[in-house]
């Protein structure tokens, strides 16, 4: 029988979940580097019992740990990462020069194929891949030297890479987001870049359809359409059909809120806009059916009317469903991170996501109900799924 490992980085460390197919009955293990933020962990499709996991805090900085067995033992590997050649400056805030500096691994990306190769998405925004199982880690430097890295400007958590899309059909193809710079796409294995931003619209932009500058919190796709990407933006859930090149708002009937922004004129203008979150991720066999976590407004990050809700598109966006059985239906004020939500590939699909309050949720159903795998956890900062034959 198949079963199902869930791995769960939260604020104060590691834990690890399973169960059998049937996904009643829950074993977990943890806290793994108790007191540590663990950014993101995630296990190899090549070597499903080799995982890697994001260590990090602000008085000890950061650490990637590797395991062979499934997450029961663990060890440090190579934690050397250095920007190639003269880093030079990215904006700041406040728009002025500053340099580059690496604090922290957001996303870890295993390679398809090759339990050894691993990519890095890190804090200053820049990708890195270790092809040795961690050991050492070179950074894919045409990324930020494609001709804007320049012009990059934190977001409100940080000038991070935090999506690494790998495209199974073509090895060469890749697909990463930066808050708050954009998405890129290359076609060469990294050594160019392209933004990939035609469509989006940022009311808080100067310029709200540049190509560079966009918060986008994070990007998902269904690997039997790679060219198909789905996107949560800072506001707006968007859909693109043809690798990135051009991208159209699928938001619908999302819940909305309205947002104030300056013009250029230095007057204000008032918005109605729809889909704030920063999860989202495609069902394992429908890749038409999409899910997303809408919160309210781009300050306060919690559901909107304390309920907490997922919202399940089955025609690719546009029409939207809230999914709420065996959620808080009041009083509900977490929130649900970019990288805190995945799915299996059960023949009834399962999703999971992670609450700001310590709570797993499960639908092994596809979203129709939910159950708590585990209430208590620290914050959740990332959950990803293993299907183990």
């Amino acid at each position: 029988m198949s079963k199902v490992r869930v791995l769960a980085g939260t604020r104060k460390g590691a834990f690890v979940l399973e169960s059998d197919g049937k996904r009643q009955n829950w074993s977990i293990t943890g806290p793994h580097f108790p007191g540590w933020e663990i950014y993101h962990m995630k296990g190899s499709p090549a070597d499903p019992n080799r995982l890697y996991a994001s260590q990090s805090t602000g008085w000890f900085g950061q650490l990637i740990q590797r395991s062979s067995d499934g997450g029961k033992t663990w060890e440090p590997v190579g934690n050397k990462f250095v920007y190639e050649g003269t880093p030079g400056t990215h904006q700041w805030y406040d728009g002025t020069p500053h340099p580059w500096e690496f604090k922290r691994v957001w996303h870890l990306e295993p390679s398809l194929t090759d339990p050894d190769t691993v990519y890095a998405g890190v804090e200053d925004a820049a990708i890195f891949r270790t092809t040795d199982a961690g050991k050492t880690w070179q950074e894919i430097a045409g990324l930020r030297g494609h001709g804007t890295g320049n012009q990059w400007q934190p977001g409100a958590g940080g000038l991070c890479l935090h999506t690494i899309l790998l495209d199974p059909s073509n090895p060469a193809r890749m697909y990463i987001a930066i808050s708050a710079a954009g998405a890129f796409r290359t076609d060469d294995g990294g050594a160019s870049w392209k933004p990939i931003t035609k469509g989006l619209f940022s009311p808080f932009m100067p310029d709200p359809t540049a190509e560079i500058g966009h918060c986008i919190h994070h990007m998902a796709m269904h690997p039997s359409r790679p060219e198909v990407l789905f996107m949560q933006k800072h506001w707006n859930v968007l859909r693109s059909d043809n690798a990135g090149d051009q991208w159209q708002d699928v938001s619908g009937n999302l819940p909305g809120d309205q947002g104030v922004y300056p013009d250029k004129d230095g007057a204000t203008r008032t918005f109605d806009l729809k889909g704030f979150g920063f999860a989202i991720d495609v069902h394992a066999h429908e890749p038409e059916t999409i899910y997303v976590v809408p919160i309210k407004s781009d300050s306060q990050h919690f559901p909107p009317d304390g309920k907490l809700r997922v919202f399940r598109s089955r025609s690719g966006g546009n029409e939207w469903e809230p999914l709420s059985k065996g959620l808080p239906q009041r009083d509900c004020y977490v929130n649900v991170l970019r990288d805190a939500m995945a799915v299996d590939s059960l023949d009834s699909c399962g999703i999971y996501f992670g609450t700001t309050g310590g709570q797993v949720y499960a639908s092994p159903d596809a979203g129709d109900s939910w159950t708590p795998l585990v209430r208590d956890l620290p914050a959740v900062l990332s959950v990803e799924v293993q299907t183990l034959s």
